[in-house]
């Protein structure tokens, strides 16, 4: 029986790009509309060095205005525009897979596809659990250095009171000052999602594309475990349109696929590995990275999850994320 090679469907290139435009496509964190593509991360990714920086112009302040006068002596002061800079960390990652054991599965036609899809699925699950740890750092960092301004945190309280509801949800969008009414998404845990189900709480809607895609109070539903959990205390987080934006490119000098073979391993049977590069950054909106904490030339979701790591550098409202930590019961 024929079987099917690596080297006999993989074009690198075609690879490469398959996996870079793919990866995250089905995310609920994109086709909700928190996490954006950002064509700025993906050009500076291209670019060397293992950070960069996006200067940005605060907004006006809201010092009263002058009362005019018709006194040709008073002279009014203009005020300045004040900027700020958000660094932003690269990441340098490499997944590899053995063909010997794919080698059989991937029999047939549609062994291309199979391993495309394969490794899309991989950097897509490499990038939320890279997306989460960072979250779970800028979270860390606001609690030690913010005094928690983006954090409503009821599982402490007694009985009832430390439960997940509706009313939690909207005090924790509160943080956001006036500009609550933006959130348009918020990830939770699949036991906190499973409450809400129970609690009524979430609509199924049809969207443009004929599918159908949840809500919550109009917020879209984004459920992943990876959140975090502490005896018994949940984190679910709330975002504004575009809170989070992220790049993937091909490595600028490494190829980003490559297959490699080992003509002697098995015996002599051979042994094929397929290697996947990319370079990755994902960047919560209003946050700067200290590289407070890394041991090596990219960060680990270990360290991505450090409040070392991050600080906030807007005022609260113009950071679109907010947490609220809740038991299910």
């Amino acid at each position: 029986m024929a079987v099917t090679r690596l080297t006999d469907v993989v074009v690198p290139s075609e690879f490469t790009d398959y996996v870079v435009q793919n990866t995250m496509e089905t995310s609920a964190l994109v086709q909700s509309g928190v996490v954006a593509r950002n064509a700025v991360i993906e050009q500076q990714l291209q670019a060397g060095a293992d950070s960069f920086t996006v200067p940005f112009w605060n907004d006006l302040a809201d010092d009263e205005a002058n009362i005019a006068s018709d006194d040709p002596a008073v002279t009014a002061t203009p005020r300045k525009l004040t900027s700020e800079k958000q660094i932003v960390r690269k990441s340098f990652l490499h997944g590899s897979w053995s063909a010997m054991n794919l080698a059989s599965e991937l029999s047939g036609d549609d062994a291309l596809p199979r391993i495309q899809g394969r490794a899309a699925a991989y950097w897509t699950r490499q990038t939320q659990r890279r997306l989460i740890a960072s979250l779970n750092g800028i979270l860390a960092d606001n609690v030690a250095n913010d005094s928690g301004d983006m954090v409503v945190d009821i599982s402490g309280e007694t009985g009832a009171a430390a439960v997940f509801t509706a009313s939690a949800v909207i005090d924790t969008a509160g943080t956001l000052g006036d500009q609550m009414g933006g959130v348009a998404g918020i990830a939770m845990h699949s036991d906190v999602y499973r409450k809400a189900l129970k609690d009524d709480l979430i609509d199924t809607i049809p969207d443009s594309e004929g599918g159908m895609f949840q809500t919550f109070r109009g917020m879209a539903v984004i459920v992943d475990d990876l959140l975090p959990v502490d005896t018994g205390a949940y984190t679910s987080v709330l975002f504004t349109p575009g809170a989070v934006g992220w790049g993937m490119t091909a490595p600028r000098v490494a190829e980003g696929t490559e297959v490699e073979n080992l003509p002697g391993a098995g015996n002599g049977g051979g042994q094929q590995i397929l290697h996947s590069r990319v370079n990755l950054a994902v960047h919560p909106s209003g946050f700067q990275w200290n590289e407070g904490s890394v041991a090596a030339e990219s960060p680990t979701i270990a360290e991505l999850a450090l409040a070392a790591n991050w600080n906030r550098v807007v005022e609260r409202k113009a950071a679109g994320v907010a947490f609220l930590v809740a038991k299910i019961a």
